[in-house]
């Protein structure tokens, strides 16, 4: 009985691992500009045309969108100055 509650209890523990892990993830930084200010900016882009994905990865976001001749375009914004770096 004891080696059935340990295996369950063991299983619950790695099943609920990777929701815990999901709280570690990086944030952006108190100071950094509104999402919606940077895809102001990527708005205002020539050709644009839709915003297909925004990641959040190394410290910047990464917005995917494609132009009006469909080009795929990817650009990473510091999430401070809202520049491209």
């Amino acid at each position: 009985m004891s080696r059935f509650l340990l295996a369950t209890s063991v299983a619950v523990l790695l099943a609920g691992g990777p929701a815990l892990a999901a709280d570690d993830a990086a944030l952006p930084p108190p100071n950094a500009k509104k999402l919606s200010e940077i895809l102001a900016k990527v708005e205002q882009r020539d050709g644009f045309r839709y915003v297909k994905e925004v990641d959040w990865d190394s410290g910047a976001y990464v917005v995917t969108y494609y132009t009006s001749d469909k080009a795929k375009v990817e650009i990473t914004y510091d999430p401070v100055t809202a520049e491209p770096k």
